[in-house]
Order: structure tokens, then C-alpha cells, then sequence
């Protein structure tokens, strides 16, 4: 069978899974804290060929990409007016717990529980830089680019930021939430700092990602056509050329 049939079924998968993805990213533009997802491809001259690589084999693979990675680009910062909303600006997320465990995110939606506990907008508790549940004692707040969270001039305790070690990739959980891999522990960040009555936008550009989404379409209806002809080449070739033979 011809390796073009292949090749355009692998094509087709891989825009199926690319047009996921940017509809994914469009749908969450306007989520707090959403990190978009890039699709990333692995090159055929370093896959598991390259050393006694045939050229034929090594092309006819096929399965290109490598899946989907986070965007840790910055997202633009919204004034809210809330004291308790907090943005973070540079490279880390706030560290939450959760009922499936400790989640992290960049979604810094925050207020104060009637208990006095600084959680998410989904009241879960939000964890200070020593792992521990943040109190939000009654009075005016400010917190500090360095997360130090004080009430009446007495600091009641510190946004906890953290980041992992370079490479790591996060599991998206929900829409902005992530989960590092089993194994990978959180240290505090050491260049972020926390701006006090903000939010952090989406990193991903409505007018962009549009674009993306179309873009992707058009892609995978060229798959589509491909696959057609090949079919149809194939029909062909069984009902004509091979009674001849």
C-alpha cells in the first residue's frame, strides 16, 4: 500500500489532536490563571532510528508529535480592586489544597473564609510558604511582593509561590489547576513577586487562538481530501488493475 495513505492518516490524527488542543485554549481565554497548551513535535533525525537510520524507515514513522506542552508565557495582569486577589508576575504558582490533594495554580481569585482562612474561589485553602492554611485575622490587608500577608502592621503569614525544577511538565487538572509528576517536590520561587488586588489573565489571546482554530480546521480537511484520493486510487487499483493481473 502506498506510504502516502499512511502519512496522511498520521496527518490527520495529529491536526484531530492540534484542533482539540486550540479549541481547548480558546474556550479557557477568559479563565484566571489558564495556562495555554503548544503542541510540540520530535524531530524525525533524533527518534529512535537516527544512529542506523534507512532513510525510508526512519520516514515512514510517521508518528511526529510529541503530545502537548504547557505555555508558561505571562498572562496580563487585571485590577480588580480586591485586596485579597492576588497576581503573580514572573515564574511560580500559588499552592492549594484540594479534596484530591495539593493542586497548584496561577488563578489567584482569593477571599476570606467567615473562619478567617484565605481560600480559592472554590474554598479551598490556600498554603502559605511553610505548607500551612494562611489566617486572614479581621482589618485591612496588604500583602507584599514577597507574598507576606499582614493585617493592622502585624504579618500574619507568606504567600507560599513555588515553582519546579526546569523541565518539569505539569498535568492540566480542571481548568486551572496542575499537578506535578509523582516524585517532583515544589520549592519556593525566587524571582516572582505578588501584586495585591489583581488577577492574572489567561496567557492565551482570544484573537489568536481564533485564528489558531481556524487554521487547524483548514489543516485537517487537507488531511481529509488527502485521504480521499489516496482511497479512491485504491478502489481503482482493485477494480481495474487487478483482474488484469
Amino acid at each position: 500500500m502506498d506510504s502516502g495513505y499512511y502519512a496522511a492518516m498520521t496527518g490527520l490524527l495529529a491536526r484531530t489532536q492540534a484542533l482539540d488542543t486550540a479549541a481547548a485554549n480558546l474556550a479557557n481565554a477568559q479563565t484566571p490563571g489558564y495556562r495555554a497548551e503548544r503542541e510540540h513535535f520530535r524531530s524525525v533525525l533524533l527518534g529512535p532510528d537516527a544512529l542506523d537510520s534507512q532513510l525510508g524507515r526512519t520516514v515512514n514513522n510517521f508518528g511526529l508529535l510529541g503530545g502537548d506542552r504547557l505555555s508558561m508565557a505571562q498572562g496580563e495582569l487585571q485590577q480588580t480592586g480586591n485586596a485579597l486577589d492576588l497576581a503573580i508576575e514572573g515564574e511560580g504558582f500559588f499552592e492549594v489544597q484540594t479534596k484530591n490533594g495539593l493542586r497548584f495554580t496561577r488563578d489567584g481569585s482569593f477571599h476570606r473564609t467567615q473562619g478567617g482562612l484565605l481560600v480559592t474561589a472554590a474554598g479551598e485553602p490556600v498554603l502559605s510558604t511553610t505548607g500551612q492554611q494562611i489566617p486572614v485575622p479581621p482589618g485591612e490587608v496588604s500583602v507584599g511582593a514577597n507574598g507576606a500577608l499582614s493585617v493592622a502592621g502585624g504579618t500574619a503569614a507568606t504567600v507560599g509561590v513555588f515553582t519546579f525544577p526546569t523541565g518539569t511538565q505539569l498535568t492540566p487538572e480542571g481548568a486551572n489547576r496542575y499537578v506535578p509528576p509523582e516524585g517532583i517536590r515544589p520549592v519556593l520561587s525566587k524571582d516572582a513577586a505578588i501584586h495585591q488586588g489583581a488577577i492574572e489573565a489567561a496567557n492565551e489571546n482570544v484573537i489568536q487562538g481564533t485564528l489558531d482554530l481556524i487554521v487547524m480546521q483548514r489543516q485537517a480537511e487537507m488531511m481529509q481530501k488527502a485521504l480521499t484520493v489516496f482511497h479512491t486510487e485504491f478502489n481503482k487499483i482493485a477494480t481495474e488493475d487487478l483482474p488484469r493481473v
